[in-house]
Formats: C-alpha cells, sequence, structure tokens
C-alpha cells in the first residue's frame, strides 16, 4: 500500500500543506491574541487617562465619589489615591492581588505620563494602568484602573475554539485537495503504467494522445509514439524474415534442384557444365546476401568501420567504372565517366567503391540496350557531388521515399532478372551517412534516375567506428 506512488504523493503534499498551514495559523493566533489583549490594555489605560483628566480639572471629593460609583457599574474596578499613594476612594472592594500592585508602586518618581503597570495575564489574575493626577504642575494623586484577567482568557479561549473548529475543517478541506491533486497526477501515470504493460505483452497498438500541455502529456505522447515505432518495427521485422526467406529459399531451391539433376545419368557434357554454372551463379547469389546481411548486423551492432585514407576522386570513378564495363557491353550499354573535381579526399576507398558499385549495377539492370548511364563528379560549396544518371523505366513517386528501406524492390514481383535482394541501397545509405554524407533519388517514371552522393572532402583521420 505505502507503494503506490499516489499515496507518496498525496502524503508528501500532505505533510508540506500542514506544515504551511500550521505555521500561518500559529503566527495568525498569536498575533490576533496580542492584538486584542492590546486592545483591552489600551482600553484600561484609556478609561484612566479620561478619570485623571476629569479629576485634574475638578478634584473633589463629588467628582471622586462619581468616579467611583460609574466604575462600580462596570467590569473594572477604580482606585484613586492621592500623591503619597493614600487610597482615597475605591469602586469595588479591593483584593489581596490589587493591594500587592499598589505596594509596589514607587510614588515619588512616578512620571507624569500614564501606563500599564500589569500585563502578566497568563499568571495575574488582574492587570493595571496607572494615570496620574496633575494640577497646575503638580502632582496630586493616581487613578488606578484594574480589569479581571478571566475575561481576556474568556477572550482567548473563544479564539482557540475558532481556530482549532477553522483548523479541522482547514485539514479536512486539505486532505480532499491533496487527494484529488494526487489522483489528478497519478492518474495519467497508472494509464501509462497500464499502457507499457500491454507494450511487454506485445500489444503495441496503445494511444495515450492527451491535450495537456505540461510534461505527463509529453510523456503520453512519447509513448504513444513508442507504440507506434514499436508497430513499425514489429511489422517491418516480420517483413524482413519473409523477405530473408524468400530470397535464401530462391537461390537453395535452384541449388538443390540442379545438383539433383547433375546426379542423373543420362546427362551429356554440355547440360552438365551448363547446370554447375547455374549453380556456381546461385552459389554466388546466396554468398552476396549472406555478406550484405552480415554487412547490415555489423552495422546494428555499431561494428562497421571507416578506414580513411587518401584518395584521388577520379581514379576512384575511373576504378569502379572499370569493374562494371564487361557487364555494360555486354548489355549494349554505354557508361561514361566525367570528373571536375581534382585532388585527395579522405573517404574509406573500399566502402564507397561499394556504394558505387551498388548504383552502377541497379543503373544498368534498370537500362535498356542501347540507352547511356552517366557519372559524373564536381565539388559544390566545400563539398564533392557525385551524380549517377540512367534513362531507365524511372520510380514511381510514391516508391521514392521507400527505396532505401532494407528488402525494398519496387519490383513487387521480385523479378531476380531486374532487382537484386533490396539490400545494397540500404547499406549504401549507411555508408554515406557514417562518411558524413548525403544520397538522394531524383526519379520520375519512364524518365530515368538520378543517384546523387554528397560527401565532405574529410579531415585525414584515420578510422572511425560506425555510430548512430
Amino acid at each position: 500500500m505505502f507503494n503506490k506512488l499516489s499515496l507518496k504523493i498525496g502524503l508528501l503534499f500532505f505533510v508540506f500543506l500542514l506544515g504551511i498551514e500550521a505555521l500561518l495559523f500559529a503566527t495568525l493566533y498569536v498575533t490576533l491574541v496580542n492584538q486584542r489583549v492590546d486592545e483591552v490594555m489600551e482600553s484600561l489605560l484609556a478609561r484612566g487617562e479620561t478619570h485623571s483628566a476629569v479629576l485634574a480639572d475638578n478634584f473633589e471629593p463629588m467628582t471622586l465619589e462619581h468616579v467611583g460609583m460609574m466604575e462600580a457599574e462596570s467590569s473594572f474596578v477604580a482606585v484613586i489615591t492621592d500623591e503619597n499613594g493614600e487610597i482615597l476612594i475605591n469602586s469595588d472592594p479591593l483584593e489581596p492581588e490589587m493591594l500587592e500592585v499598589l505596594g509596589h508602586i514607587d510614588y515619588d518618581s512616578e512620571s507624569p505620563e500614564g501606563k500599564v503597570i500589569e500585563k502578566d495575564w497568563d499568571d495575574k489574575r488582574y492587570i493595571a494602568a496607572d494615570s496620574p493626577i496633575t494640577i497646575g504642575g503638580e502632582h496630586a494623586g493616581h487613578v488606578f484602573m484594574f480589569s479581571d484577567t478571566a475575561g481576556i482568557e474568556r477572550m482567548v479561549k473563544g479564539l482557540q475554539n475558532q481556530f482549532l473548529a477553522a483548523g479541522l475543517i482547514t485539514v479536512l478541506l486539505t486532505v480532499v485537495t491533496v487527494l484529488l491533486l494526487s489522483r489528478f497526477i497519478t492518474l495519467p501515470l497508472i494509464r501509462m503504467k497500464e499502457a507499457t504493460e500491454q507494450l511487454s505483452r506485445g500489444n503495441h497498438r496503445v494511444d495515450l494522445s492527451t491535450d495537456r500541455n505540461d510534461e505527463l502529456g509529453e510523456l503520453a505522447n512519447a509513448i504513444t509514439r513508442l507504440s507506434g515505432d514499436l508497430d513499425r518495427l514489429k511489422n517491418a521485422r516480420n517483413e524482413f524474415l519473409a523477405a530473408i526467406s524468400h530470397e535464401l529459399r530462391t537461390p537453395l531451391t535452384y541449388i538443390k534442384g540442379y545438383a539433383d539433376i547433375l546426379g542423373r545419368p543420362e546427362l551429356n557434357e554440355s547440360e552438365r557444365k551448363e547446370y554447375v554454372g547455374i549453380i556456381r551463379e546461385e552459389s554466388a547469389h546466396l554468398a552476396r546476401l549472406i555478406e550484405n546481411l552480415f554487412e547490415l548486423a555489423k552495422l546494428d551492432r555499431l561494428q562497421f568501420e571507416i578506414k580513411r585514407e587518401a584518395v584521388d576522386v577520379g581514379g576512384l570513378l575511373q576504378s569502379a567504372a572499370a569493374l562494371v564495363k564487361p557487364a555494360f557491353e555486354r548489355d549494349r550499354i554505354q557508361l561514361q565517366v566525367d570528373c571536375e573535381s581534382e585532388g585527395l579526399v579522405y573517404w574509406d576507398p573500399e566502402r564507397i567503391q561499394q556504394v558505387l558499385l551498388n548504383i552502377l549495377d541497379n543503373a544498368r539492370k534498370h537500362s535498356e540496350a542501347g540507352s547511356q548511364v552517366a557519372m559524373s563528379c564536381r565539388e559544390e560549396n566545400g563539398k564533392v557531388d557525385i551524380r549517377i544518371r540512367d534513362e531507365g523505366e524511372g520510380i514511381p513517386a510514391e516508391e521514392l521515399p521507400y527505396v532505401f528501406e532494407r528488402l525494398y524492390r519496387v519490383e513487387k514481383s521480385r523479378s531476380r532478372d531486374s532487382g537484386g535482394s533490396g539490400l545494397g541501397l540500404a547499406i549504401a545509405k549507411e555508408i554515406v551517412e557514417l562518411h558524413g554524407g548525403v544520397i538522394e533519388l531524383e526519379s520520375k517514371l519512364g524518365s530515368g534516375t538520378v543517384a546523387a552522393i554528397r560527401l565532405e572532402r574529410g579531415d585525414g583521420s584515420a578510422e572511425s567506428i560506425a555510430g548512430r
């Protein structure tokens, strides 16, 4: 139970809010009590000052009796003394606590200003105020006002009860608020937890999209995107396995079938050579496919190395053209090479040649006899731009975004005469990007295709490990 996030958040909020509320309530309570007590004392002193002013104008027995009679009807006790402290009149019987206060007054050094002489309402029965009587600049007596502290205690008790009731209501409201707030915060997290559990069980179709613009909304949208990515990855994996199974099955079927045929005793020598040639061709095709798969596996494991060295761009293009020239001549396709870029670059020549051979081979397979394939290079803005243009059938616009995906082929029939394994362009893209470059295809159906490769010249570093 205590491991639930909602409970932890709720308790944390409750403790913090309760602490803040307790501090505020205590401050307010102390301030309010002191203010009310000060008001009582100021009222007591003001009452004594009023009597003192009246007696200063008319210090006669009748006035004294009038003051005593007036205070006898109130909750206060008035004591009037002469300048030596002799009691002239008192409105109520004097209690020992009052006499004790009067006994501690130094009448000879008294200031003409009135003041509260007993403030300790917590421990004393009475609070008291002294208002000297001054007639013609001469000290003539004192008006002492006493007030029972029971009234202050009742007032403070009332404030305590009010604050206690307000505190209980506040605590209840705090608990409700914390519960609602923690629920509001943790409910999306609970849904995210349930969604991730579905992802772990293989259900990659979860939707946590929300209109929230806070961090929880961003997290929910990220999980939704992740579920979509996992679903696409699952589909891509299944398609990849199906495609690989097909690609492996085809040459193996040829090899097995023609190997069985070779076992027939009635075969003549020319037929035997023909079938052996087919087996060799299919074995080579199978070897290339497996090699490409190993290349992709290295890329995925970040073990694909780019070994840079100084190489001449023109020489690299001429070398690639020389390797494919026999195949182009056999298919009666003209290959032109034109390189305007000069100087050395720091690339991995073997890997870049692999890219060029793959693109040239694709151009040859998709070109008609008598057409032309042109390979050119030039320097633009400090980058080497290599272009391979063919006059083939082109690629439909809707297919272009997918041609660099693994095992994707425009020929849905998987014709082995016009299409390869569907891995070459994926590997070429990885090699170019590991060099810090970009590879793009521009094509229009019926108008041929242009493969554009843009690469930095490089800085001469010896080696770089593939990374993503």
